[in-house]
């Protein structure tokens, strides 16, 4: 595993523990170039899922790509690394269950919006300018005004 601050390739696991109910293995490495503590998670990678994109094209269903949009929304929000793990779970178990062999990418970008507005409403309202393409500051705005409307 490369580590992620000096990008050396040789660590050793110092720990090991089953997450998730045992769908998740969790290990502790320590990098052995440069000694950096850094965490790691082992899953059971199913195969078949496939995105349809919005252009028309497919891609695999990648869950990583879920994570970076939720963390890049919630930066610099008080949203724990661990919260937003949990949010991915649950939307990639709802998507295995609903989905067989493709998924649209407005579905998995609905699941999100609705889990983001849950937890976060700055976080929701980030994620919501880059899924719903806001050309101007209006269409952003209105979409403030509907959440102030919705906690009313």
């Amino acid at each position: 595993m490369k580590c992620p601050k000096c990008h050396e390739l040789q660590d050793k696991v110092i720990d090991s523990r089953t997450v998730k109910d045992g769908e998740v293995i969790r290990r502790r490495r320590l990098c052995l170039g440069c000694s950096h503590r850094f965490t790691t998670y082992e899953e059971v990678v199913r195969s078949g899922i496939r995105v349809l994109k919005r252009n028309g094209l497919t891609e695999d269903f990648k869950r990583v790509k879920i994570f970076q949009g939720i963390k890049k929304s919630c930066e610099k929000r008080p949203v724990d690394e661990e919260e937003i793990i949990d949010i991915v779970d649950k939307i990639v178990k709802e998507l295995e269950s609903e989905y067989e062999k493709e998924v649209p990418s407005v579905a998995i970008g609905r699941k999100i919006m609705d889990k983001l507005e849950r937890l976060d409403e700055v976080a929701y309202v980030r994620f919501a300018s880059v899924y719903r393409r806001y050309r101007d500051v209006n269409q952003f705005l209105s979409e403030v005004e509907s959440l102030i409307g919705r906690e009313e």
